[in-house]
């Protein structure tokens, strides 16, 4: 193997494994023309800034990395301390901002404010000026919802009130007026809280954006955001989503996941960055002003809405709880690169 240029930080152990399969995928078993070095997070901040100094060791001169509200940061700080560029996804960028200073850290995916849109957009099918219930716990995620989230859907004329929440979960209180719940649960919470009681919708992110926590405990029609899908019109130099879901599903023996594309566009943009530039101040130069075509879309540094930060546009989507659950695009209207799949399923 050629010297490896790129270092990749995922999560191969621990609560955040199945988060780490896409990226392992990508940077594993498709070819790239340089070589790839990847360490275990453990899904912990502190195994994710231990592999991170292993990669910056070791030579790497960009280091990619993905989700979640812990590890990335982590991953993102050394590199920063240690003067090595670091191009992330799948946290809102808000989250990611509010911890760094631009130059050496570069992000892309969406942000609490385009979340709170496509939820709103969709919570509109039941009526305008709803009472929406928030399941949001104390941590990270909670204030970040609180500060970024809860003004822009209030700003639609929703009122936000706040549920009882625990992370070991609670069945749903019965507050006058609330028939549409959003929330950033996970699915055992979810699951928990609709047990005896299930509101006209539901809209969740998080945990909920995946397959595999719906299957989990059958949780049917809760709507999430949608940031890429095989049906998603966009183009790499090489291969097209379907070409990546259909290699990534024969591989894995499991249905395509929606980090599948932003961990291909990760990889694209620091084989971009490693093929412009020699030393690691030219690859965070290059990066700063990278604007590149790649299977997550169009990727522009150079357009804000922060330095080291572009942005991905999101579609509103709702789960069928099939055999196998089936993510179904029901609401384009912010994202129209991907085509509609069916309608927004409301109780009565």
């Amino acid at each position: 193997m050629s010297q490896p240029l790129i270092g990749v930080v995922l999560a191969a152990t621990g609560r955040l494994a199945p988060l780490g399969v896409p990226l392992d995928f990508v940077a594993r078993a498709l070819p790239w023309p340089v070589g790839v070095l990847v360490r275990d997070s453990g899904s912990t901040a502190g195994g994710a800034r231990v592999a991170a100094l292993s990669l910056v060791e070791a030579g790497v001169r960009v280091v990619v990395t993905l989700g979640g509200t812990e590890t990335l940061p982590a991953v993102a700080g050394v590199c920063t301390e240690r003067e090595v560029p670091c191009v992330s996804t799948t946290l809102p960028w808000q989250v990611f901002a509010a911890g760094h200073q631009p130059g050496w850290a570069f992000h892309f995916g969406w942000g609490l404010d385009d979340i709170a849109v496509v939820f709103a957009d969709l919570w509109e099918y039941v009526g305008q000026a709803r009472v929406v219930g928030c399941l949001w716990n104390d941590g990270t995620q909670g204030e970040a919802l609180r500060r970024w989230f809860r003004p822009v859907a209030a700003a639609r004329g929703h009122e936000l009130v706040d549920l009882p929440y625990r992370e070991s979960g609670g069945e749903l209180p019965d507050v006058a007026g609330v028939e549409v719940v959003t929330g950033a649960a996970t699915a055992t919470d979810l699951a928990t809280a609709l047990r005896h009681r299930r509101p006209r919708l539901v809209t969740c992110s998080r945990w909920l954006t995946y397959p595999f926590s719906v299957a989990q405990h059958g949780l049917d029609r809760v709507a999430t955001i949608v940031s890429w899908t095989p049906e998603h019109a966009h183009r790499a130099a090489v291969r097209t989503p379907r070409d990546l879901a259909a290699a990534y599903e024969a591989a894995t023996g499991s249905g395509w996941l929606q980090p599948l594309g932003l961990a291909h566009a990760l990889m694209e943009v620091a084989c971009h960055a490693v093929a412009s530039a020699d030393s690691r101040e030219g690859l965070a130069a290059v990066l700063a002003r990278t604007r590149l075509a790649t299977l997550a879309g169009v990727l522009d540094w150079t357009a804000g809405p922060v330095p080291g930060v572009a942005t991905i546009p999101l579609a509103g989507g709702q789960w069928r709880a099939r055999p196998q659950p089936e993510l179904v695009v029901v609401d384009n209207r912010r994202a129209p690169v991907v085509p509609v799949g069916g309608e927004l399923l409301v109780g009565p």
